[in-house]
């Protein structure tokens, strides 16, 4: 049985496809205390909040069985990413919930600030009639600055198109050719910043937005600019924006996030120009419900072993790609297991090889997967697809990837080659037949044949009659059968590899023999 705790209320939609799994046991509190959190969690091998529940370095320290923290909504502020990656817990969320739902309400608030809807509406509720006080400014050939040109918005900038608005965009994952086609024009954050009309942030907030617009930017601004937040608080400093309110620089100001919240800046909250909803971007009934669904699919899907969608600190890909690509990172990750448990000396560097058909896939999975291989048998540490780049890091292991379309033998090989402070080799490997099944075709220079499974005996010798005999005379005296013999050399009677495919491992005392055996110069017992 999987244990799967929801910590913050979630959409009823999405508990009821955890229910329905028998090998499902849900745990769903509307709210749970940071205390409480920290004491339950080490029950749990997943973990489904919403915005209130903090996923600290205790909790994830705590949590022994976690295997995946999912976020239902699109911000991870309030979890530890870094360390949920360093400890191999896969972090999630579901950015495409509640697209539509923020992209609407962004641009119900720059309607509302555009023609001050919330004040005249609680002015006439006062018993006021002041048409005049509340003049305001049409949409219609006006400058859009949107910053962040991810799902979201892209969603508010098609829909100022609609209103007849000229829009520039920053995002630096965004193409000229791909912003040109939807109607958008690129430029720089200080082009926005000069330019705009209206400005909309739509970035996450990271150590390169936080205070992205500041008092040196409203320094530059048109003077009448209109400003909207409804992304995450502190990407605009409340404190600067305030000050500029204030001295009409700004013209008006519409917030749905907020730097602290509830807030706690007041002053801001009762100016005049500014409006003014409590974190709303994604509260409609459909965006609940479809954050819901959607993590609640993804985690069944993580826990089952199944595709991994939407994490943020392991690649995702799709699913017919994953299959696809199944037998290339089982390869890899037994070319590397097969290297570490050879290798001699402090691995420095691990260098991976992509030639042929190969580099047509995501190579950076294969890398990971390569990667992980590695030290899965170096070290006691759980090691998975999530954790596996952090760890090499942290151990001063550096690891390169290189590619090529051309190859000479093989539709594709892939080498993963291993630098020691002792010693360089490589081990090279490709999928063969229709079946796909996994060779190794060169280990450490000498051209082979094996397939990488099983219990494997490797070692280096002088090539000459007698000696694969002997190794084989001492195997079968202990009851050890050979299943299958590979051997490679590269001229007579120079050095020789030999590597037998064995039905059993070879006892620690038999190993000691047949490291003994004359003209043998290094050998290993390798499982893969």
């Amino acid at each position: 049985m999987f244990k799967v705790l929801i910590s913050d209320n979630l959409s009823e939609e999405g508990q009821r496809i955890l229910k329905a799994d028998p090998e499902v046991e849900l745990d769903a509190r509307e709210k749970v205390s940071p205390d409480e959190l920290l004491k339950i969690i080490p029950e749990y091998d997943a973990l489904i909040v919403r915005s209130d529940s903090k996923v600290t370095k205790e909790v994830l320290a705590a949590g022994k069985r976690l295997k995946v923290v999912g976020r239902a909504g699109v911000g991870l502020d309030n979890v530890d990413t870094p360390e949920a990656t360093r400890r191999g817990v896969i972090v999630m969320n579901t950015p495409d919930g509640n697209t539509i739902s923020t992209a609407e309400h962004t641009f119900s608030m720059i309607l509302a600030l555009a023609r001050n809807i919330p004040q005249a509406d609680a002015s006439l509720r006062a018993g006021k009639w002041e048409r005049k006080k509340f003049m305001g400014t049409e949409l219609y050939g006006k400058t859009l600055g949107v910053i962040g040109l991810g799902r979201i918005g892209t969603e508010v900038a098609k829909r100022a198109v609609a209103f007849g608005m000229r829009i520039m965009a920053y995002d630096p994952f965004v193409t000229q050719e791909k912003a040109e086609k939807q109607g958008f024009e690129l430029a720089t954050v200080e082009e926005i910043i000069v330019s705009a009309d209206f400005i909309t942030v739509h970035t996450p907030k990271n150590k390169d937005t936080d205070g992205l617009i500041g008092k040196a930017q409203f320094e530059k601004m048109k003077p009448g600019v209109r400003i909207i937040n409804c992304a995450r608080g502190g990407i605009i400093r409340q404190a600067d924006l305030r000050e500029a309110l204030k001295s009409g620089k700004v013209a008006g100001a519409a917030l749905d996030v907020f730097e602290e919240e509830p807030p706690k800046d007041m002053e801001l909250l009762t100016l005049p120009n500014v409006i003014v909803t409590p974190h709303l971007g994604a509260s409609t009934e459909e965006a609940q419900v479809n954050v819901a669904i959607v993590m609640a699919e993804q985690i069944l899907d993580v826990l089952k072993g199944r595709m991994i969608r939407n994490a943020v600190n392991i690649p995702s890909i799709p699913t017919e790609l994953f299959k696809e690509m199944t037998p290339y990172l089982t390869l890899a990750e037994r070319l590397s297991s097969f290297q570490a448990q050879v290798l001699d000396g402090q691995v420095k560097k691990i260098t991976l090889k992509y030639a042929g058909d190969v580099c047509a896939f995501p190579t950076n999975l294969l890398s990971v997967a390569a990667v992980k291989g590695l030290l899965s048998s170096m070290l006691s540490d759980t090691i998975n697809f999530v954790n596996a780049l952090v760890l090499a890091k942290e151990r001063g292991i550096e690891v390169v990837e290189t590619s090529t379309k051309e190859t000479q033998d093989f539709t594709s090989t892939f080498a993963v080659e291993v630098e020691t402070d002792k010693s360089v080799r490589q081990i090279v490997g490709t999928l063969i037949g229709k079946k796909r099944e996994p060779r190794v075709v060169s280990v450490f220079g000498f051209h082979t044949d094996f397939i990488p499974e099983g219990n494997l005996l490797v070692f280096t010798h002088t090539d000459e009659p007698g000696i694969v005999g002997r190794m084989g005379t001492m195997l079968g005296d202990a009851h050890v059968n050979i299943a299958a013999l590979h051997m490679g050399r590269n001229q007579l009677g120079g050095d020789a590899v030999s590597i037998l495919n064995l039905d059993a491992g070879v006892p620690a005392e038999l190993l000691a023999k047949l490291t003994q055996t004359a003209k043998i110069k290094d050998i290993k017992l390798v499982k893969l």
